[in-house]
């Protein structure tokens, strides 16, 4: 990570904190698969990644073209 912005590692950061958080709660419920919860993890993740690629979100160290 030395070689990103930071305004790359935080949204790095945020997609790995949605990642984990729903992985675990398939498996709080009592799930125990491991592709129920890779694909709800993986599904998790596609808000951030639509915003990520939303030109005009400003969000992620994305700034307006003048």
């Amino acid at each position: 990570m030395q070689n990103m912005t930071s305004e790359t590692q935080e949204m790095v950061k945020s997609w790995c904190k949605v990642f984990v958080a729903s992985a675990l709660s398939p498996y709080a419920a009592g799930e125990r698969g491991y592709v129920a919860l890779l694909h709800a993890a993986l599904i998790s993740v596609l808000p951030l990644v639509y915003t990520w690629l939303d030109p005009t979100d400003l969000r992620f160290g994305k700034f307006k073209k003048k």
